[in-house]
């Protein structure tokens, strides 16, 4: 695989010299999403998600774009060595120098591939109790036709199953039910376990799971507990 990837010239390696890399991981639904936006506020990183990238590649019709849309279109996975290129090309672009990862390495051999390229400072992982996210995900339930989204856990229907414009039944997508929340988990937890140990070797890896702020987290409010630790260790790492 490390033949295939293109490698990077002298402006892009200086490039990444100034950069100060973070990587985020979290399981799906485990409040990824909220502290990724709340790093960008709050330290002025740009944000660089491999779906969101991914996406428009394939939509503007970019080379690369194109020939993501052939695997997609197949059902097949976009090879690591594509999408390597796409975050490479990106972040070669960029003139910030503090750079968010979000989406991309998601396993060890990723990793690896990525590390021969860009070099990771800081690694965060947020660790949140499966359960708590099958309950949480599986609380949420819609109205269709509108796209309303409730949640009985912090939004409930004023009329429990339902919508509160039209009085219209509730429905629970597939993918929220909660056997389809713990298979979603368990795969990845076993893509993402070995990624863990990866960065762990290298000593940039960094968990946060909120414990320190119970009440919070007795209040459902994990991910702002998570982030109340989070963000002084940012403070203190970026101002190295």
């Amino acid at each position: 695989m490390a033949s295939q990837i293109c490698k990077l010239d002298q402006v892009l390696r200086r490039a990444f010299a100034r950069c100060k890399t973070t990587l985020i991981m979290g399981p799906p639904g485990g409040g990824k999403g909220t502290i990724s936006k709340k790093l960008i506020k709050d330290f002025h990183f740009h944000h660089v998600s491999a779906g969101d990238l991914l996406r428009h590649q394939v939509r503007v019709g970019t080379p690369h774009g194109i020939q993501a849309r052939t695997y997609m279109e197949s059902g097949t996975l976009v090879p690591d060595d594509l999408v390597l290129e796409m975050f490479m090309n990106e972040v070669s672009k960029l003139t910030s120098s503090r750079v968010l990862l979000d989406g991309f390495p998601r396993t060890s051999v990723q990793a690896t591939a990525l590390d021969k390229e860009c070099h990771v400072d800081i690694a965060i992982n947020l660790s949140l109790p499966n359960e708590e996210i099958v309950r949480r995900i599986s609380s949420r339930w819609i109205h269709s036709p509108s796209g309303r989204t409730y949640a009985y856990d912090y939004n409930p229907p004023k009329v429990e199953g339902q919508d509160d414009v039209t009085g219209e039944p509730l429905v629970q997508r597939d993918d929220d039910k909660p056997e389809a929340v713990r298979a979603r988990l368990q795969e990845y937890d076993k893509q993402t376990r070995p990624l863990l140990d990866f960065y762990k070797a290298k000593g940039c890896l960094h968990e946060f799971d909120g414990t320190g702020f119970p009440d919070l987290v007795a209040k459902d409010r994990r991910s702002d507990a998570i982030y109340l630790s989070l963000k002084p260790f940012m403070e203190a790492s970026l101002a190295t």
